[in-house]
C-alpha cells in the first residue's frame, strides 16, 4: 500500500471513530423494564389511582413539563412511600424516584425534564401496604434533547 493511500485510510477510519463516538447513549425498553421489576420486586402493578400528566406531542425535548400525582389518603396503609419515573430511550433511564415521609400531606410531583427522542414514559408508586399503581404515557418529540 502505498504511502498516499495508507494516508487516506486513516484519515477515513479517524474519521468514522469520530463519527461513531459522538452517537448518544441511549437506554432500551428492557432497561427500563428492568428498573420496572426492580422497583416493584415482583408485585403485579395496578393501572389505577396515579396520573402521570406529560404532553403527548412535545415541540422541544429540552424542557418537557412532567407532573405525577397519586390519589391517596396519605394516611396508613394508604400512605405513599415513593414514587419513581422511568424513560424508555434516554441515555439514563431512572429519571427520578421521590419519597414521601409520614408527615407529606400530597403525593405530588413536578418537575422538567430532558427527552432524547419519541418514547414511553413509565410512573410507578408504592403504598405502604405494598400495593404498586402503574401509569404510563407515549411522548412524541419534534427535537430531540440529550444529544451529548
Amino acid at each position: 500500500m502505498s504511502p498516499a493511500r495508507r494516508r487516506q485510510a486513516l484519515i477515513g477510519l479517524g474519521g468514522l471513530a469520530i463519527g461513531l463516538r459522538s452517537l448518544p447513549a441511549q437506554a432500551t425498553p428492557q432497561a427500563m423494564q428492568a428498573l420496572i421489576e426492580g422497583f416493584t420486586r415482583g408485585r403485579a402493578p395496578q393501572a389505577r389511582g396515579i396520573t402521570l400528566s406529560v404532553p403527548e406531542i412535545v415541540e422541544n425535548g429540552n424542557t418537557v413539563p412532567v407532573s405525577v400525582r397519586v390519589e391517596s389518603a396519605m394516611s396508613g396503609a394508604d400512605r405513599v412511600r415513593r414514587v419513581a419515573v422511568f424513560s424508555e430511550r434516554n441515555p439514563a433511564p431512572d429519571v427520578l424516584v421521590g419519597h414521601f415521609g409520614p408527615a407529606a400531606a400530597l403525593a405530588q410531583l413536578s418537575f422538567r425534564m430532558r427527552m432524547a427522542d419519541s418514547q414511553a414514559l413509565v410512573a410507578l408508586a408504592e403504598m405502604a401496604d405494598g400495593e404498586v399503581r402503574i401509569a404510563r404515557v407515549a411522548v412524541v418529540v419534534a427535537l430531540a434533547a440529550c444529544l451529548e
